[in-house]
């Protein structure tokens, strides 16, 4: 192949690609990447609730076990009540909103196990 042949071959497909017009894409409405939606308040109403039938049935629970438990319980409403806050803050990101969610979530499941296995304690 000569010279001339070899440039043309390389030649055409960029210039036969660059006649090409490229289709527009429509971005849609932007999207606020940094943000995220705090736990719905329902949710977060019937963990609150969950948590706090869980410390009322625990400290009134007589069984020698249950005092440990009592004030080991005092402390998940208030983790409650710090995730909700952070979740909800305008200064919090993304990710910590998130980490907040997670963190509430896994604190009112706490709340709800912890609630079941109240008459193993003798309850």
């Amino acid at each position: 192949m000569t010279r001339a042949a070899l440039v043309l071959a390389c030649l055409a497909p960029i210039a036969f690609g660059a006649g090409c017009k490229k289709k527009a894409v429509d971005p849609g409405p932007p999207a606020d990447l940094d943000t995220a939606p705090p736990l719905p308040g329902p949710e977060l109403k019937r963990g609150q609730d969950a948590c706090q039938a869980y410390v009322a049935a625990v400290c009134a629970c007589t069984a020698p076990a249950a005092a440990e438990a009592c004030s080991l319980a005092k402390a998940l409403p208030d983790a409650l009540q710090v995730a909700t806050e952070i979740s909800v803050s305008p200064d919090s990101r993304k990710r910590d909103v998130l980490q907040a969610n997670d963190s509430a979530r896994k604190t009112i499941a706490s709340c709800i196990e912890h609630t079941a296995k109240l008459p193993a304690l003798g309850c």
